[in-house]
């Protein structure tokens, strides 16, 4: 059973968001708060699989929150947004945020996003996360020098793994691309985010684009 915490400020968003986790058979809602204190106290109290966090909410927000979980707790996070906040979501993927949803998710969507974060793996989709990515670190590129001391450490088949990782391509993809076994792939994956000191996807396809192995379009 997936356990989830809601935190959104606006009641009905959060009891629309438990009907729809709640009548999965394999998740469970085990706490709501409306700001992020009330969030973080629900997290630790609760132990759950999954916390989704309003960036803006009332005394401490949700990218606050979310340095708090992912820093203290096993608990993974999903970011609520609007296309407007992207300069706020930069400092919730380092902070360790798996995912990002916009607050109109559809329902299969906001089901399968549960899991997928549920599950260790980070959200790379709807196409909202490659905007945000994009844009953001386009305006945050990293220095050249700085750049290649990264890339450095990296064997080259562990630097291709990332670019494949930055374009969002799943393991299988990866797989044939390099025309390995999907267990080769995950131990790339695994030495690239141990090398770079990355928690998740999410924070290596940030990699990708501040190391310019890809270009932001």
């Amino acid at each position: 059973m997936i356990r989830v915490v809601l935190a959104d400020d606006q009641e009905l968003v959060r009891s629309g968001f438990a009907m729809i986790l709640d009548a999965q058979p394999d998740i469970e809602v085990v706490g709501e708060a409306e700001d992020g204190t009330s969030a973080v106290a629900a997290v630790r109290e609760h132990a759950p699989d999954v916390v989704l966090l309003d960036i803006r909410m009332p005394g401490l927000d949700g990218i606050e929150a979310a340095k708090i979980v992912c820093a203290e707790t096993s608990t993974r996070a999903i970011m609520l947004t609007t296309f407007d906040q992207d300069d706020y979501v930069y400092e919730a993927l380092y902070a360790g945020a798996g995912g990002f949803l916009l607050k109109d998710v559809r329902r299969d969507d906001l089901v399968h996003a549960v899991r997928v974060v549920a599950a260790g793996e980070s959200l790379l989709a709807p196409a909202v996360t490659r905007r945000l990515i994009s844009d953001i670190t386009r305006n945050r590129p990293r220095a050249g020098a700085t750049a290649s001391a990264r890339l450095a450490v990296l064997t080259g088949r562990e630097r291709e793994t990332l670019r494949l990782l930055g374009r969002g391509l799943s393991n299988a993809e990866i797989a044939a691309a390099l025309v390995v076994s999907e267990h080769t792939v995950k131990t790339h994956v695994s030495n690239v985010l141990s090398k770079l000191g990355i928690r998740d996807r999410v924070q290596a396809v940030i990699a990708a684009y501040e190391t310019r192995l890809i270009e932001p379009s």
